[in-house]
């Protein structure tokens, strides 16, 4: 999967993932969280062997609506985008300019 989205071996695939994945992921993880509780689940092969089948569920009813997964373009580099965030927080407190501090109670 790393190599179908070109990311390094040193990166967290989940940092290019789209969020419809992430998602999908996380919903399979919440029906496992769920199933274990509820059908009173122990051991690694019970539990692997229920994640097993959430994720292949989740998977089956993606592509019923004709979303594959490993066909979504990756999402934006998470580390790109909070170099980003910060680069376009400083432009707006460099544009800002500094505001004169109203005290009201000095008024009275």
């Amino acid at each position: 999967m790393k190599a179908r989205l070109g990311v390094k071996d040193n990166r967290p695939l989940a940092d290019f993932l789209p969020a419809l994945t992430i998602a999908a992921k996380n919903l399979a993880t919440e029906m496992t969280n769920y199933n274990v509780e509820n059908k009173d689940l122990y051991g690694e092969p019970a539990i692997t062997g229920e994640h097993i089948q959430n994720n292949a569920e989740i998977r089956k009813m993606l592509g019923e609506r004709g979303i594959k997964p490993e066909e979504l373009p990756p999402a934006e580099d998470i580390k790109k985008l909070e170099r980003r965030t910060k680069t376009q927080d400083k432009k707006i407190i460099e544009k800002s300019g500094s505001f004169a501090c109203v005290d009201e109670s000095a008024k009275m």
